[in-house]
Parts: structure tokens; sequence; C-alpha cells
């Protein structure tokens, strides 16, 4: 019998499998091997820690944004500092999808609001090696952007590059329990302390991770209830 085999025998709720689709629980099911209840503790379970994860890497995306616009702009001495900065065709791409859509819902767009549309996808963008942005973004002025931290470029990039992929993952409402959590959670707080420590200290002082980590085990015994 395959994973979807052991709905037959532990069915999950019929409103859940409409209002949330079985594509979407069977991810579940086969990482709770078939068995609907605890895929079901697990699907909540994945919310309560989605949402236990939104307020730091709300921190840390808006964080990441200002420090290398504000970089950015000191550095060509102009706030829409993409019309002179060696971006490559994807980043100008981008750019250009950015200002299409504010000018869509806004009667005039500004620099704030494109930097406010453009994605956190993008910002990482900034510190690739590709196209040369190391010598012409991370040499001359990005790295200026964390006053806190004196190691290579490349780090920095691949521990926000994964952290990307888990902010679009909490962001669409898709699994992430699979993903060691506390290690993303230790990395967007290195990363933040990197740019502003006082903006991590308080991004802390509201963090519920742990709390919502420890719980995992009991969540999915079924022996507590979700806090949201």
């Amino acid at each position: 019998m395959d994973a979807l085999g052991g709905i037959m025998t532990n069915r999950l709720p019929a409103w859940m499998l409409r209002d949330l689709s079985l594509p979407r629980l069977r991810r579940y099911i086969r990482a709770a091997h078939g068995d609907a209840g605890a895929a079901e503790r697990l699907y909540w379970w994945n919310i309560e820690v989605s949402a236990a994860l939104l307020g730091s890497l709300h921190c840390l995306e808006l964080a990441l944004r200002n420090a290398l616009h504000n970089a950015l702009v000191r550095h060509h001495g102009r706030p829409d500092w993409w019309a002179v900065a060696p971006l490559n065709e994807r980043g100008l791409k981008l750019v250009d999808d950015a200002r299409r859509s504010c000018g869509r819902r806004l009667p005039r767009t500004t620099p704030d609001d494109i930097v406010a549309e453009l994605s956190f996808g993008f910002w990482v963008s900034l510190l690739s090696h590709g196209s040369g942005y190391d010598r012409h973004f991370w040499v001359p002025v990005l790295h200026s952007a964390f006053p806190h931290y004196r190691g290579r470029r490349d780090r920095v990039y691949r521990d926000l590059t994964s952290l990307v992929l888990l902010r679009n993952r909490v962001m669409h409402h898709e699994p992430v329990h699979h993903r060691h959590l506390a290690a993303d959670h230790d990395t967007i707080y290195r990363v933040l302390g990197y740019l502003s420590p006082q903006l991590a200290k308080e991004a802390q002082a509201m963090d519920r991770f742990r709390v919502v980590l420890a719980g995992r085990a009991d969540a999915l015994r079924g022996t507590r209830q979700p806090r949201f």
C-alpha cells in the first residue's frame, strides 16, 4: 500500500480534502507514511512554524533591502541607482517589471515605490558572482552594507539564497517541515546581525520559533493544539 492508501483506514476530514485539496495534502500524507491523522497534525504544525518564522524573515528582508539600496544610493549619488548601475539583463528586467507593476496601480511612481516592489530574490542576486557582480557591486560598495561582517561574499550569498527559498515557501504556504528549521532560524539571525544587531535583538524579543519547534513532537502525536 502506498502512502495514499492509508487514507482508506485513517481518512482525513472531508472538509480538509475539499477546502485544502488532496494535491496539497498529499505531500503531508506521504511525509506521515500514510497516516492521515499524523498528516493532518503535520499540516497544522507547518502553518504554526511558518507563522513563527515570518517575523524574523520580515525583519531580514526589509533590513537587507534598505541596507543595499542605501549603499547604492550613496555610491551612485541618485535614488534611482539602477539607471546607471551595471545590472545584468535579468536585473534590468526585474526593475522594469517592478516599474510597470507600480505604474498600473499608482498615479506616479517614485524610486521608493520601485524599491518596495523589487523582490527579496532581486536584492540577494546583487551579491552573486555572476555577470561580474562581485567586482561591480560587492567590492566597491555592497560589502559596506554589512558593517558587522568581515567574511567572504560567497558565504553571505549562500546563506541568503537558502533563506530566499525558505521565505518563498513560507509566503506561498508550502511545506517547510522537512527543512532543518533550527539551522534556518540561526542563519536568519546570523545574517540579520551582520546588518543590524539592534534589529536582530528586537526581532528576537518577539520571536516564538523555539517554543513552536520544541512542541513539534507533541503536536504530531496529537497531545497539544497549535497556538497561533
